[in-house]
């Protein structure tokens, strides 16, 4: 379309959305974002931009996508399973559903190959037996439900906290006092929309309960962190809050405290080096959603992050 004198000064996406009339203003926005959209020929990728008079905006959608994640041979470690539900340990650099930059390859992909039909019509078409998530480079234990009762009651146990989930992150700092809570509300961060952070107004409430489990002089330690909440990042924006944010963590660490410089050399250069965020979903337990019984399961550090403590104990292999 080309921009009359009149709309000059329109944000794109209102404009956009305004003139194509079949797709939300939300979905105009991704496209944006996602490199979609050009004037003149330069694709733009700020949804925000104000519309420039007598420019010419071209919106070229992608190509569209099978409704249905296809099934994916992968290599999974299974915990347990049964009729009900499977739990795995889930590698680090796997996404748990498809989306947008990430249609295939992902947890979904490869359960729907392990498990068939088995998973067919659960939970929704994108993300079958999924009741709850990992992000794309947190490792460690999950639950997927294989029934349709199994799905209700798992995802009315995550809804309502019952259930216990413990973490393992490493993180800058020694935290003083070495356990306590953190209590604060998280919602989006008011200057950048993708990252969530603690906010004073229209958060959610979240609190994370922390214990040290070893320490390297005031450089950094390992934290195991329990949920009483389940937020978006919850771990990750709680412990760079109280200013010990996660080892390698790309959105969140924005600033190593002073402390890290007590790393000592080699293991400071493999921590800084580290390339996604220290933290590994432990241990996983909850009542099984048709027996009733109380289930418990735990995940191994992962090998890179057994390599960063064999590190800092000062015997690299």
């Amino acid at each position: 379309m080309a921009v009359a004198a009149e709309q000059a000064g329109t944000r794109l996406d209102r404009l956009l959305a305004g003139a194509i009339g079949t797709l939300s203003r939300s979905r105009v926005k991704a496209l944006i974002e996602e490199g979609h959209v050009t004037r003149d020929g330069t694709v733009v990728t700020d949804p925000s931009e104000s519309a420039r008079a007598g420019a010419r905006y071209t919106l070229l959608p992608p190509p569209p996508v099978a409704a249905a994640p296809q099934a994916q041979a992968m290599d999974l470690t299974i915990l347990f399973e049964d009729r009900h539900l499977i739990v795995l340990d889930k590698p680090a650099g796997l996404v748990v559903h498809p989306a947008p930059g990430n249609l295939d390859g992902t947890l979904v992909n490869a359960l729907l190959a392990h498990a068939g039909d088995e998973l067919t019509g659960i939970g929704g078409e994108k993300r079958p037996g999924i009741v709850h998530r990992l992000d794309k480079d947190t490792s460690g234990v999950m639950v997927v439900a294989k029934s349709d009762t199994a799905h209700q009651a798992l995802s009315a146990a995550f809804a309502s906290r019952d259930l216990e989930r413990a973490y393992l992150a490493l993180v800058w700092g020694l935290p003083s006092p070495g356990s306590g809570e953190v209590d604060a509300p998280i919602g989006r961060h008011p200057m950048d929309r993708k990252r969530m952070a603690v906010v004073a107004r229209n958060g959610k409430h979240a609190l994370t309960r922390y214990a040290t489990e070893r320490g390297w002089g005031a450089g950094c330690a390992l934290v195991r962190c329990n949920l009483a909440t389940g937020r978006t990042h919850q771990i990750r924006v709680h412990m760079a809050h109280i200013n010990h944010p996660l080892v390698g963590d790309p959105v969140y660490l924005r600033r190593l405290p002073g402390s890290a410089k007590a790393v000592p050399q080699p293991a400071r250069d493999a921590l800084l080096a580290f390339p996604r965020q220290a933290l590994h979903a432990e241990t996983l337990g909850f009542r099984h959603p048709v027996t009733g019984e109380m289930l418990r399961f735990h995940a191994p550090l992962p090998p890179d992050m057994q390599a960063l403590l064999t590190l800092l104990d000062g015997n690299p292999s």
